[in-house]
């Protein structure tokens, strides 16, 4: 069992992080030198975990930024204040990202309010573990793509007529996509899809000047792990990372800003593996 995590569970996805113990770590490690300033950022399930830790870090480096979220509101009131802490502005939005027409709307009023789009993080999502693949439903198949997958393409299309040569798309996948998850089937599938999807997605925008890259998360200690295991499991989240811990969301966010800035120039169709140190895919 971690030394650090409480057994802990909650009863409902995608989780709140105002109930977590101990709180996960999303504050920026270092000053801001200016990456983003005046750009925009749109960032799904921008209110906990690692979204919350990406638009806190993108406002420090001068963005101003719009966050999506299903019904977190205490979470979503949080990460506003923050990023608003760090003198930029936050646009809140909440919705489904399953609803195709949710996703427009968002991309709309970001560009209303905040005056351009950017940077697209992608990083909403959900899971459900289920032990046997008798257990999977279909319902429960559909409805974790629509979320993960599906809403990913659908805020994709809507905010391309927006970007410009130099906008970057940064999609938030997971170590599940390269090694399974014998318990997190569906999930897994939806994670190796977005591998598939950045990388082809890549190739489609070259020549317009958009840069499409990944960020493989590994066992990071966000709302997700509480609201989706036993406490016990939830206890000992990240124990059989190589670093023996689960990593904080302000450990991965930094590769997101990278991505998303011109330090990464010349990438584009790549995925970054904050897990721990798991080697995969090499």
């Amino acid at each position: 069992m971690s030394e650090d995590i409480v057994p802990q569970a909650q009863d409902r996805q995608p989780g709140t992080e105002g109930r977590m113990q101990p709180r996960p770590e999303f504050m920026p490690r270092f000053p801001g030198s200016g990456r983003l300033a005046g750009k925009v950022a749109l960032i799904t399930g921008g209110d906990s975990g690692i979204g919350r830790a990406c638009a806190v870090l993108f406002a420090r480096e001068g963005a101003d930024v719009a966050i999506t979220w299903l019904d977190e509101s205490e979470d979503a009131e949080e990460t506003q204040r923050a990023v608003e802490g760090e003198g930029r502005r936050c646009l809140s939005i909440a919705g489904d990202l399953a609803d195709g027409d949710f996703c427009a709307d968002v991309v709309r009023r970001t560009v209303e309010t905040l005056g351009r789009l950017d940077v697209l993080v992608n990083n909403a999502a959900e899971q459900h573990p289920q032990e046997r693949l008798e257990d999977l439903t279909r319902h429960q198949l559909e409805r974790t793509f629509a979320t993960n997958f599906f809403g990913l393409v659908a805020m994709t299309r809507a905010a391309l007529p927006h970007l410009r040569q130099g906008s970057a798309i940064v999609n938030t996948t997971s170590i599940t996509a390269y090694r399974g998850s014998w318990h997190l089937m569906d999930y897994a599938s939806t994670k190796g899809a977005i591998v598939s999807f950045t990388r082809s997605l890549a190739t489609n925008l070259v020549d317009r000047g958009i840069r499409v890259n990944a960020v493989a998360a590994g066992p990071i200690w966000t709302p997700l792990i509480p609201a989706s295991f036993d406490p016990e499991r939830v206890a000992k989240h990240g124990e059989n990372a190589p670093m023996g811990r689960p990593g904080q969301p302000n450990e991965v966010a930094p590769c997101h800003l990278f991505l998303a800035c011109d330090d990464s120039s010349y990438m584009t169709g790549q995925v970054l593996h904050p897990n721990g140190g798991t080697v995969v895919g090499g």
